[in-house]
């Protein structure tokens, strides 16, 4: 297998700041789990407290600028917070429903529906081996739902939850396709217009409990918003710029690895070995599209005899 070259030096702050940020989306499904709320009152409170802490980043790094607002961004900013707000709402019911550990496992094969929707959208051609690394990583998705042959025992709960996920991984693939067409608007400010497409789409629909959000409900959602969200998304987007190509598509799977490990070690919920080959599949398949590795040999120089 060969990778396209690596034409950006190693940073090594910069891979830190992206390994911690990855380890603090790990932790999400505590946060949720903790908080007690439904899926729809979590993420609002998450973009609440989300929304704070970027707005302060963003002011006080001077990103209020007017060259910053083209309406064409702002538009398709707004279109790509409709989407993210859909994926954290999905993808937040699926882990109440079938946990953090195959959620996160199956969420994680939206680069393979980026590459779809970019075929379909865009027309943008698909080479053979990206192709043949997409139907691994699906087939990787195949044996990470559990969904094992002649098992009729499976709930409606939990193939909702698979669908929960996977309308999520499509709300994200879209997400990430939006920002493909955006020019001049910094990262943060786009994620910070996310937060607040939520707090509109999502104010009406909150159900908060009889007795009222307890005080370690507070600290669980604003946590949420703070760590994995807000915190996070400073450290990839001040990281991703810094970091080759290889770096980022290996370092990535540090998250559902983490996640499932967390899930173990913090609620004793362990997935199958077939599930396990799953995610391998799927990790393997991912870094073959991302790296654009290929199966065919490299044409050496014939030697001098």
């Amino acid at each position: 297998m060969s990778a396209s070259p690596v034409t950006i030096p190693y940073k090594r702050h910069a891979t830190l700041a992206y390994i911690a940020a990855m380890l603090m989306l790990a932790t999400l499904g505590i946060f949720i789990h903790e908080a007690g709320l439904d899926a729809v009152t979590t993420v609002f409170f998450r973009c609440l407290f989300a929304a704070i802490a970027l707005a302060l980043y963003c002011a006080g790094k001077g990103m209020f600028v007017a060259s910053n607002f083209s309406r064409k961004n702002i538009g398709m900013a707004m279109f790509g917070g409709v989407l993210m707000v859909l994926n954290w709402v999905t993808f937040f019911a699926a882990i109440q429903r079938i946990g953090i550990s195959v959620t996160t496992i199956v969420f994680h094969v939206q680069p393979f529906i980026v590459l779809l929707l970019g075929a379909v959208l865009f027309r943008e051609k698909i080479a053979a081996n990206k192709l043949a690394w997409v139907c691994l990583g699906f087939a990787g998705l195949v044996l990470a739902c559990g969904l094992q042959a002649g098992d009729m025992q499976i709930s409606g709960q939990y193939l909702g939850g698979l669908l929960l996920t996977l309308t999520g991984a499509c709300a994200y693939a879209g997400v990430t396709l939006s920002t493909r067409v955006m020019r001049n608007m910094p990262p943060h400010l786009i994620a910070l217009i996310h937060c607040l497409v939520g707090l509109i789409l999502l104010v009406g629909f909150i159900t908060l409990p009889a007795g009222g959000i307890q005080i370690q409900q507070w600290a669980w959602l604003a946590g949420l918003g703070l760590l994995p969200t807000a915190l996070a998304y400073v450290l990839i987007y001040g990281a991703l710029p810094r970091m080759p190509t290889t770096a980022i598509a290996v370092l990535t799977f540090i998250y559902p690895a983490t996640a499932v490990g967390v899930d173990y070690l913090v609620y004793g919920q362990r997935i199958s070995q077939v599930q396990i080959l799953g995610l391998i599949l799927i990790v393997l398949a991912s870094l073959g599209v991302n790296l654009n590795w290929t199966w065919r040999p490299k044409k050496h120089a014939a030697s001098l005899l």
